[in-house]
């Protein structure tokens, strides 16, 4: 959801790295289970059109593939995402570049709850953005209370909603040896998301495309952790 600057970097760098190697480590510490929280790959900047039906470029969809190619291939993966295109179709071409490497997994399906459901009023939340001077400020200000309650929903409510999702795709039952729930969202969630639960800041590391938070239990701990390194323990109020 940040500016065209993003993907004026598309050939700066390689998409998703970072995110596959978490992925891959986790695994290879002895996790057998585990969700990843991720930001869609490469995107359109239409002006003209609501932003949230701004598609993949056509590198973002090469970013998609890639990551796909670089999970473990014993790894069976799940795959969830916002409704929008750009995420549904991300996860999409993750999972059929995992398939066609030898992984196996099973179709993406559609979840409001991974999309922009905390934004009761879009058009005030993006007028709000343009006035906070862009989303990481715009973010700050939510978490302390400072947007209008008719534009966002509390960020305690929506922080603890986006948990219990990946909670409940972690502790779903599974057949599977390993397996990890992909589930495609976009960045104001993973910044929002590694902000609340104290991991890096909001003013700190940005969420670049394919970017994520792996949640996963270990020694009975829920455990989220960052592709920067830092984890925290994860403990949720009860309804």
């Amino acid at each position: 959801m940040t500016g065209p600057q993003d993907s004026e970097q598309e050939n700066d760098q390689q998409y998703g790295e970072a995110t596959s190697r978490l992925i891959n480590g986790v695994f290879d510490r002895g996790i057998t289970r585990a969700v990843l929280l991720m930001r869609h790959s490469a995107r359109e900047y239409n002006a003209g059109i609501n932003d949230l039906l701004n598609p993949l470029t056509d590198p973002g969809r090469s970013y998609s593939r890639a990551f796909g190619r670089r999970l473990a291939k014993d790894i069976f993966v799940k795959g969830y995402a916002s409704p929008p295109e750009r995420c549904v179709e991300t996860g999409e071409l993750v999972l059929e570049a995992h398939v066609a490497g030898n992984g196996n997994g099973q179709g993406i399906r559609s979840v409001e709850g991974l999309g922009v459901f905390y934004a009761i009023d879009q058009i005030k939340m993006w007028k709000g953005m343009k006035a906070a001077g862009g989303l990481s400020d715009y973010l700050a200000q939510w978490i302390e209370g400072q947007v209008p309650e008719d534009a966002m929903l509390s960020p305690s409510y929506a922080a603890t909603t986006v948990m219990r999702l990946l909670k409940g795709k972690l502790d779903a039952p599974s057949d599977q040896k390993k397996q990890l729930d992909l589930c495609v969202s976009h960045d104001m969630t993973v910044l929002f998301i590694r902000h609340f639960f104290g991991l890096e800041p909001v003013d700190a590391e940005p969420i670049e495309y394919l970017d994520g938070l792996v949640l996963y239990r270990a020694e009975e701990r829920l455990v989220l952790e960052s592709q920067h390194g830092r984890t925290c323990s994860i403990q949720l109020p009860s309804y």
